[in-house]
């Protein structure tokens, strides 16, 4: 009993250790928010992410970069926050209020039922998408089997029904879980960090000028020649040099 004690106290305690230096640095972070050093809130926030990232800590680096002025990396650090938490109501917020600062309005033209279903996609988490559609199917084989061995006519009926409903939903939702696994793999969504950039209608330099973007802008990746990006906005496409964005 005694060595099982000395084992947990060698495991427990670095363990222990760790946690109270991350919330030390935690509250130091806040500590220099709140006195208004944002740069050290900001650096020691990003510290704490480099080793485990999560949505508060990106929220906090937004806000301390926004105080800053760093309208674009503020932008990108709340869209990070979002895609760990969708539901983060203050990411959501404060990202509608630092987007309507920037030079930049643009709205996407999507059919309704596009802006929808991203909506509905973004509401969860992948991981979350991924244990819905499993236990809907397993929900849908439940009633397929209680279908085939029911007796009562209008037990099999409602088995039936709840089984073709329940493996709809499951489709769906591993379609959402597949979507959102494919954005956060490619990564095709990135904010304009420069303060002008031109888009150029090819890959070079001697390309024609297309249109202008200025910093905080959201843009799509649709396809990387060497150090440039074609990327979408609004109804316009063009191609910007990589280090003119960072991927969210």
């Amino acid at each position: 009993m005694k060595r099982f004690i000395t084992f947990l106290s060698f495991v427990l305690c670095p363990l222990s250790i760790v946690l109270v230096n991350a919330q030390t640095t935690f509250d130091q972070a806040n500590a220099a928010y709140a006195e208004g050093r944002y740069d050290e809130a900001a650096t020691l926030y990003q510290a704490m992410i480099d080793e485990a990232p999560n949505a508060t800590l990106y929220y906090n680096l937004g806000n301390a970069q926004y105080k800053q002025g760093e309208l674009a990396q503020a932008i990108l650090a709340y869209e990070r926050a979002l895609r760990l938490d969708p539901k983060n109501k203050d990411a959501k917020y404060n990202l509608a209020f630092a987007q309507s600062r920037i030079t930049d309005n643009i709205v996407e033209q999507d059919f309704f039922l596009s802006t929808w279903a991203r909506a509905v996609r973004n509401a969860l988490r992948e991981r979350t998408w991924w244990v819905l559609s499993i236990s809907l199917f397993i929900l849908a084989l439940a009633g397929l089997l209680l279908f085939l061995l029911g007796r009562e006519l209008w037990l099999r009926r409602t088995a039936f029904h709840i089984a073709w409903i329940a493996l709809l939903f499951s489709l769906i939702s591993g379609l959402n879980a597949g979507s959102l696994h494919q954005r956060d793999t490619l990564r095709n969504e990135a904010i304009i960090t420069q303060g002008v950039v031109n888009a150029k209608s090819s890959p070079d330099r001697s390309g024609t000028d297309l249109f202008t973007l200025h910093e905080g802008t959201k843009v799509t990746i649709r396809e990387t020649i060497g150090e440039w990006v074609n990327i979408r906005v609004g109804n316009n496409e063009g191609w910007l040099r990589s280090s003119n964005l960072e991927r969210i």
